[in-house]
C-alpha cells in the first residue's frame, strides 16, 4: 500500500464527530478524524511497513501517524529518531500510542528513559516519566522510589501539562503497589491537588491520585 491510498483511505473515513473530539482534546492541525478501530483495521491490513510508516508519519496527518506508530519497526529507528517523533507527538493521544507501540519496543529505551527523565523538554519529559512508571510498574529493581516521590512532590505543580499526567500515573503506581510509599503518595496527591477536578465519565475512576490509588486498592481486597 502507498501513501496515497493510505491517506485516501483515512479521508474517506473521517468524520466530523472524532474531529470535535480531538479538537476538544486540544489537537490542532491537520486531522480527517478517523476511528480508532478503523486506524487499526488498516494496519492491520498493512501489518509492517517501516519506510510506509515513516512517510505517514512525516505527512504530519494525525490518522496517518497513529497508523504509523502501527507499522514501524521501532528497531530500525535510532535514538536521534526516536527523540525526534517523541517532539513531533504534541497531542497526548498520539503521545501515548507512540509511546506503547514503540518507544516501549525499543532496544535504548531505557537510556532514553534517562536522558529525557533530566529534560525540561515538554514531551521528552513526558516521555520520560512514562517509561519511568513502567519501570516502577514491571521492574522495579534498582529504582528509588523514594527519590522519585520527593521530584514529584517538588516539580510536578510547575511542570507542563503533558508531564504532569505522567508524573501523576508515576505517583499514582508507586501509592498503589508499594504500601510502604503510599500514605506519602496519597499526601502528596492530596496537598498538590492535580487533577482534583478533573472530568471524570460515569464509571470511569478519577485520575486524582489519591482517588486513583483508593480505587486500586480496594479492588486488590
Amino acid at each position: 500500500m502507498t501513501l496515497g491510498e493510505v491517506l485516501q483511505q483515512l479521508e474517506v473515513l473521517g468524520s466530523d464527530k472524532v474531529r470535535e473530539h480531538n479538537s476538544k482534546f486540544g489537537f490542532v492541525g491537520n486531522q480527517f478524524g478517523v476511528k480508532m478501530g478503523d486506524i487499526r483495521a488498516i494496519a492491520k491490513a498493512i501489518k509492517t511497513d517501516h519506510e510506509l510508516g515513516l512517510a505517514l508519519w512525516k505527512s504530519g496527518n494525525l490518522d496517518a501517524r497513529f497508523v504509523g506508530t502501527l507499522i514501524l519497526k521501532p528497531k530500525l529507528l535510532t535514538a536521534d529518531e526516536v527523540e525526534q517523533l517523541v517532539d513531533d507527538a504534541t497531542f497526548s493521544h498520539l503521545a501515548d500510542w507512540l509511546n506503547t507501540n514503540v518507544i516501549k519496543l525499543h532496544p535504548e529505551k531505557e537510556n532514553l528513559r534517562i536522558r529525557w527523565m533530566q529534560s525540561t523538554e515538554e514531551m521528552r519529559s513526558r516521555a520520560g516519566w512514562s517509561l519511568t512508571t513502567e519501570r516502577v510498574i514491571k521492574n522495579p529493581d534498582g529504582m528509588d522510589l523514594k527519590g522519585l516521590l520527593d521530584r514529584i512532590e517538588l516539580e510536578m505543580a510547575t511542570a507542563p501539562r503533558n508531564a504532569q499526567w505522567t508524573m501523576n500515573y508515576c505517583l499514582a503506581e508507586i501509592g498503589i503497589r508499594y504500601p510502604e510509599h503510599r500514605e506519602r503518595a496519597i499526601a502528596i496527591g492530596e496537598r498538590l491537588g492535580i487533577f482534583r477536578d478533573y472530568p471524570t465519565s460515569k464509571g470511569c475512576t478519577s485520575p486524582f491520585a489519591p482517588i486513583w490509588i483508593a480505587e486500586m486498592v480496594s479492588r486488590q481486597g
